[in-house]
């Protein structure tokens, strides 16, 4: 019989944060359904399936890219419990969220016990008053109560019968500001939902100086021409932004021969897209100074997912990408969405398509919306989005996944402070021959141009995109490199691409006694 295949369609993952009572983020929720696209594979017939899609999902887009070093909340029914899917995964990541489906008959109870026993922690979602499942408590850790179904009495009953247990409480669907600070003061240990970007709104608030300075740089730097002298008068006058692009040019991510000193310099080197680039990645901390975290980490997100998805469709994918960014605009102003873009001259499009003005079948419009519905596990919404867009099913979980990396690489180039690399990198010039693979099994040889190199990396300048996580294979005796390692970041810089190259098992080069 034939191996079965498992094609990457198939595979759909979306996270939403899970925060403690500081607004840190404490997890994140796994959004993973077997219910919706029941034409390309079905859970609870096949369990090898299951494991499938749940081990690709994460093994394939990779634990530290999804999680950033969180627990996974993933939902179980009762097939999957009993299947031995949870051991895919180690106990320190998974908790294993039991659906309100499973019973606890005698074999769920013996599954749980085992598993508790195994060191994972299991939680009981959309928990309530009167439950039958009151024996399952004993063996949880966490209870997840539906605030948005259940009236606050009965949350309260609910807080001191279970609390005093040793039993964490996490209220989910919180979706305001007041219903957090209820919920906060009420006792509740967790909290998920979108009341971190659902602020209250405060009409003719006061943005503080350095705020508005960011907003003023993100509507200067989005016009299709942007005003170089305005820029960079806005920039001189900011400590933090000057720090931040001089910080920003002078990274590993541009091969640059000599420290740029001055702002005039820097915004010359980046030229125009790269401002752009640069004035998302440091305005959006900024605005996002007294707010979650996340809801820097969410922005990129969407604004790369956005200006992916428009790669497919009629949309222009810059305005795409300023309308994922812009899409939480109002939680890090505390102003509402139509005030708060106005601040930044967002485009009418953007415009129509945030404040639910856009006319249907808008394709900024429906990206937005795709990728709200992504974030939640909207998968049947999704289906229907992506078809009305033209847009493969099979490309949006990877686009999604590459997003979230993006995200992540582009803050980490942004803020990482000089000389934190662990190995020094040397100057070395000269052209090689290179192969490399994309996750796809793709492979190409082609010629690229040795910039520096480290006893564990290598950077390239390259004629063609090399895609993120691709492998990279080089053996070059003159060098003295004979190395493979995954690309971890590949910028286009005038003309041709510059990679970075991670190559943990070494390079094969060591530096001469003379350098050390």
């Amino acid at each position: 019989m034939p191996p079965v295949r498992f094609e990457a369609m198939d595979v759909f993952v979306a996270r939403q944060p899970i925060f403690d009572r500081q607004k840190q983020v404490f997890a994140y929720q796994l959004l993973y359904r077997s219910e919706d696209f029941q034409t390309a594979f079905n859970a609870k017939n096949d369990m090898i399936a299951s494991a499938e899609v749940i081990g690709n999902t994460l093994l394939t887009i990779g634990i530290d890219n999804l999680l950033c070093g969180k627990k996974a909340f993933i939902n179980f029914d009762r097939s999957l419990l009993l299947g031995g899917l949870p051991s895919v995964l180690p106990p320190d990541i998974l908790v294993i969220e039991l659906m309100p489906t499973v019973e606890p008959d005698p074999e769920v109870l013996d599954a749980g016990q085992r598993l508790r026993e195994q060191g994972y922690a299991l939680a009981l979602d959309d928990f309530a008053s009167n439950t039958t499942r009151e024996p399952l408590v004993g063996m949880a850790k966490f209870l997840k109560v539906d605030v948005a179904a259940t009236s606050r009495p009965d949350q309260q009953r609910l807080l001191r019968a279970y609390r005093s247990r040793g039993v964490a409480i996490l209220a989910e669907k919180v979706e305001t500001q007041e219903d957090f600070a209820w919920a906060r003061d009420a006792g509740y240990d967790y909290f998920q939902g979108y009341f971190f970007a659902r602020p209250v709104t405060l009409r003719g608030r006061r943005i503080p100086a350095t705020k508005f300075t960011c907003l003023l740089l993100l509507a200067e730097a989005q016009k299709p021409e942007p005003d170089f002298a305005r820029l960079e008068t806005l920039i001189s006058r900011d400590v933090w932004l000057s720090y931040s692009l001089l910080l920003y040019v002078n990274s590993a991510l541009f091969a640059l021969t000599a420290e740029i000193h001055s702002i005039s310099h820097a915004m010359a080197v980046l030229g125009e897209s790269g401002i752009r680039h640069w004035a998302i990645l440091a305005a959006l901390p900024e605005l996002a100074k007294d707010k979650p975290g996340e809801l820097v980490t969410m922005s990129l997100v969407r604004a790369r997912f956005c200006e992916s998805l428009a790669c497919f469709t009629p949309a222009r994918p810059n305005q795409a990408l300023l309308m994922g960014l812009f899409s939480l605009l109002d939680a890090l102003t505390d102003l509402p969405m139509e005030e708060a873009l106005a601040k930044v001259h967002a485009a009418p499009e953007i415009k129509a398509a945030l404040t639910d003005t856009a006319a249907p079948g808008d394709p900024y419009r429906d990206i937005i919306e795709l990728v709200r519905h992504y974030e939640t596990g909207g998968w049947n919404t999704v289906k229907t989005l992506a078809g009305a867009l033209g847009i493969e099913i099979a490309r949006i979980p990877e686009t999604y996944a590459d997003s979230m990396l993006w995200a992540q690489q582009a803050l980490h180039a942004t803020f990482r402070k000089f000389n934190t690399r662990r190995h020094v990198r040397y100057a070395l010039t000269g052209e090689l021959r290179i192969l490399w693979e994309d996750r796809a099994g793709k492979e190409a040889v082609i010629q690229a141009t040795l910039m520096n190199v480290s006893v564990q990396g290598l950077q390239l300048l390259v004629a063609e995109k090399i895609p993120v996580l691709s492998y990279i294979r080089c053996n070059e005796p003159r060098f003295g490199i004979c190395a493979r390692g995954r690309v971890r970041y590949c910028n286009y810089v005038k003309g041709k691409y510059l990679i970075g190259v991670e190559c943990r098992g070494g390079t094969g080069w060591h530096p001469p006694a003379a350098l050390g």
